[in-house]
């Protein structure tokens, strides 16, 4: 990990850290409450690439989790494609995520912009399903989840900043931090 004080995203080149050049697969991670969904499936669009969501693979029917090695084997299935944008963080699988992208887009939020993003889904998807769930398990919002957001800028952010800065040349990592930013990054992903 870095210093405190230190970004270790600041040792990566420029040119890589807002690049533009798109692979065809494609990891979107961030805060919860981010637009991480909203983004692989606009972009999937665009693009014509298939998009996956790690929260489908993982939660099972009445939110409750598969097995580990069930999830693992899924994401490992979707991974070996050769093409595929894959949303969602899961820490337990980011390490192999990220070595299989091409591209990884991480979504920094601000933490109210990210909290404020998981009321709004939680209203609009009051009582069913969203596109990235699994069917049946209707939207929710709990303590739990609050928590995670509150603390993801704090617990979380620091060492996914770190595992992207130590990723080879090869990979193209693309940090957005507001949601103009986000809406700009997919004008000019259809432009291409």
């Amino acid at each position: 990990m870095s210093k405190p004080g230190e970004d270790p995203l600041a040792k990566v080149r420029p040119s890589r850290r807002n690049e533009q050049a798109l692979g065809r697969r494609i990891a979107v991670i961030g805060c919860g409450g981010a637009g991480k969904t909203t983004l692989a499936l606009e972009l999937g669009a665009r693009l014509k690439l298939p998009v996956h969501h790690l929260d489908r693979l993982y939660w099972g029917p009445g939110w409750t989790p598969v097995p580990r090695d069930e999830f693992i084997r899924l994401e490992k299935q979707i991974r070996a494609l050769p093409e595929w944008i894959l949303d969602g963080n899961y820490g337990s699988t980011m390490a192999s995520r990220l070595e299989a992208a091409d591209t990884i887009l991480f979504l920094d939020l601000p933490t109210g912009t990210c909290l404020w993003g998981a009321v709004r889904r939680y209203f609009r998807y009051l009582g069913r399903s969203r596109p990235d769930m699994t069917d049946g398990n209707t939207e929710s919002i709990d303590f739990e989840y609050l928590t995670y957001i509150l603390t993801f800028r704090r617990l979380r952010r620091p060492g996914i900043r770190d595992r992207l800065a130590r990723l080879p040349a090869s990979k193209s990592v693309v940090v957005l931090t507001s949601r103009n930013q986000v809406r700009s990054f997919l004008d000019q992903a259809s432009s291409r």
